[in-house]
């Protein structure tokens, strides 16, 4: 036997051992080696990982009154500078600044020089005119006085009339009076001044009514008509009540909001002009919740909402508005009537997460649902 075929019956033999022999044999493929270990995987990662647990409360709706809350100043009603009407020597100023007068009050006093005289004297002209007229008349009905002349006797009666209407009016202008109740806020005239026709006396400002002027943006002005109830307070603690009494129909080039005039009664003249006021206008009931600022969170798009749990136990992010801020939360709108709440936890969690919830009883031990 040669030697190539003793060294192949060898090799031949070898092999056959090898094969027999189960050494490097397996039942499965490289392949199945592969799946079955991906899934050990699977099964492993998913039976460690656990579902992240939150406290959630449940809260319910409750009927509350939407406030619109804006920020205004008082404001007088009128400012008017009672001004002299005639000329004349000033003899007489019996107010002072910050008395409170009444309608038709003395402000200031003009000296009457000759005006009682010019009254006279136009009294004088009309007697002779109407003397004059009835003298007309009678020529009239013997045919010897055309009506041409008792136009003419006629229109000197009534210029006459005029003139003394006019002298009585200059006369009782020597009296310069309120036009209205109000508070005398400045004085620009003394005894001795001499005053032309125009020139100040007072100014006397109204505050009674007194205003509330502030401005409204264009999303919240058709929310408001006139007669709505509105609760303010001023900047040092005083409680105001009124209503809406004017809505703007023009808004700012600028700013873009209107105007918007709240009217406070103020019979005692307590209510300074120019105070700092910040107003609660009641706008109608709503179903609101109330919860704590701290809950809340941003959206994708920067907008302000809370994240609850759906009936599934995922977190839904919820946009809400508030309505009213308390000392106990603020109230808040576009919650479903009963919400799960997410308390503690919500900034480990994102919207469509499965989480397991975690209640608190009323002694403040955790409690988990089933």
């Amino acid at each position: 036997m040669s030697k190539n075929l003793i060294s192949a019956s060898i090799v031949v033999v070898v092999l056959l051992l090898w094969l027999g022999s189960g050494i490097f044999s397996n039942d499965s493929t490289p392949q199945e080696h592969a799946t079955l270990a991906a899934l050990e995987s699977q099964t492993t990662t998913t039976s460690e990982v656990e579902l992240k647990r939150v406290r959630v409360t449940d809260i319910r709706s409750e009927e509350r009154t939407r406030f619109l809350i804006l920020r205004g100043r008082t404001e007088s009603k009128r400012v008017v500078e009672v001004k002299a009407e005639i000329a004349g020597t000033i003899i007489s100023r019996p107010v002072e600044r910050g008395m409170q007068v009444e309608q038709g009050d003395l402000l200031c006093e003009v000296a009457v020089d000759d005006r009682e005289v010019a009254v006279a004297e136009a009294n004088a002209a009309v007697a002779d005119a109407q003397i004059e007229y009835q003298g007309s008349l009678k020529l009239k009905k013997q045919g010897l006085l055309s009506d041409i002349g008792i136009a003419g006797a006629e229109a000197r009666l009534e210029a006459a009339r005029a003139q003394l209407h006019r002298q009585i009016l200059n006369l009782q202008r020597t009296k310069i009076t309120a036009p209205f109740a109000g508070v005398v806020e400045d004085l620009q005239m003394n005894a001795g001044d001499y005053a032309v026709a125009g020139a100040s006396c007072v100014t006397l400002i109204e505050l009674d009514p007194m205003l509330i002027s502030a401005n409204v943006t264009e999303s919240e002005v058709e929310n408001l008509v006139p007669g709505n109830q509105v609760f303010g307070r001023t900047s040092v603690g005083r409680e105001l009540e009124g209503v809406v009494t004017f809505v703007g129909k023009q808004s700012d080039p600028v700013t873009r909001t209107y105007p918007v005039e709240i009217t406070v009664e103020n019979g005692d003249y307590s209510i300074r002009s120019g105070l700092t006021v910040n107003v609660r206008i009641g706008l109608g009931v709503v179903d609101a919740h109330q919860i704590s600022p701290a809950l809340f969170t941003l959206g994708d798009a920067g907008e302000i909402g809370v994240r609850i749990l759906d009936s599934a136990d995922r977190v839904v992010f919820q946009t809400v508005k508030i309505i009213e801020d308390g000392v106990e939360g603020v109230w808040v709108t576009g919650l479903p009537d009963t919400t799960r709440l997410i308390t503690v936890g919500q900034e480990f969690v994102s919207g469509g997460d499965l989480v397991e919830p975690v209640y608190a009883d009323e002694s403040g031990d955790q409690v988990v649902l089933p």
